[in-house]
């Protein structure tokens, strides 16, 4: 078997992997395959359109068909076509992320036992305050909308504001919930994707650490541990972050700036009975 062939062997055992967690969220979002094939179909061709020109060429047509396998007048029809709601949600994700952080860590926001206090509106260290230093000109009271209708934050009757969740998790809203999806697992995949192609020179973090047969009793107890443990270093990578983030300048100069972040997730799944030895793996 030449290279060519097993390369695309292991591709296509990789994506059927990679689809069946995202077509389980699809079935049950009731949305049918021609609809993904649509989908799939424009995203290819917005791909190949925007990031596999020829060096000094503009983009065409031609090779965007020549990429995708589809025909030209296939590819005519996707790119006059608009394109779908893209929405703001990964601003959104991302802004509210930092208001809630911003909250549990800095003391002017943390009441004497070191716990995020309830907030007033208004004032020096109120919740508008908050927002300032940590989400730049977003409206005060958009945010807090946001917040509360996410249930990250609660309002009480006698007027102040009070966290209830340390993350930006929606626990009402299933279009918030896959909203996280899109913007989540792209940053994993564009992760692998830059590692299988610039790993050697330049590599990007992406580990795990797995074993086979843990019992089902031990599970509740590592849920924990790992949330725990898993909030502690992003509360660490966060400080670092805000120290080094600032804004651009108006006049665009300085150097280049990038969005930047880690991810850390919870899994399991069905034990494996090929690995008796339950051997870790950190690979």
């Amino acid at each position: 078997m030449d290279i060519a062939t097993h390369t695309h062997q292991v591709l296509t055992a990789a994506l059927r992997q990679l689809l069946r967690p995202l077509f389980r969220v699809l079935l049950r979002q009731s949305m049918s395959f021609v609809a993904f094939e649509e989908l799939a179909k424009r995203v290819y061709v917005e791909v190949a359109m925007n990031e596999f020109a020829i060096e000094g060429k503009k983009p065409s047509i031609s090779r965007a068909s020549i990429l995708s396998g589809l025909t030209r007048k296939e590819v005519q029809r996707l790119l006059a076509e608009a394109p779908g709601y893209e929405g703001d949600s990964g601003e959104r994700y991302n802004r509210a992320a930092r208001v809630l952080t911003g909250w549990t860590r800095d003391t002017e926001f943390l009441g004497e036992d070191g716990e995020p206090r309830a907030l007033p509106f208004d004032g020096d260290t109120g919740f508008a305050a908050l927002v300032r230093r940590y989400s730049g000109d977003m409206p005060a009271r958009a945010v807090l909308d946001e917040l509360v209708r996410v249930g990250a934050v609660r309002r009480r009757e006698d007027g102040q504001h009070e966290l209830v969740t340390r993350a930006y998790v929606p626990q009402r809203s299933a279009a918030d919930k896959l909203a996280i999806l899109g913007v989540d697992v792209a940053d994993l995949v564009a992760t692998i994707g830059h590692n299988m192609e610039h790993g050697e020179a330049d590599p990007r973090f992406q580990r795990k650490v797995m074993y086979h047969s843990i019992p089902v009793t031990a599970l509740p107890a590592f849920r924990k541990l790992a949330a725990a443990q898993g909030q502690a270093l992003l509360e660490r990578l966060d400080r670092w972050l805000l120290a080094h983030d600032s804004d651009i300048p108006a006049d665009g100069s300085g150097p280049e700036r990038r969005r930047v972040g880690v991810g850390i997730h919870y899994f399991e799944g069905p034990a494996s009975g090929s690995t008796p030895d339950s051997q870790g793996e950190l690979p």
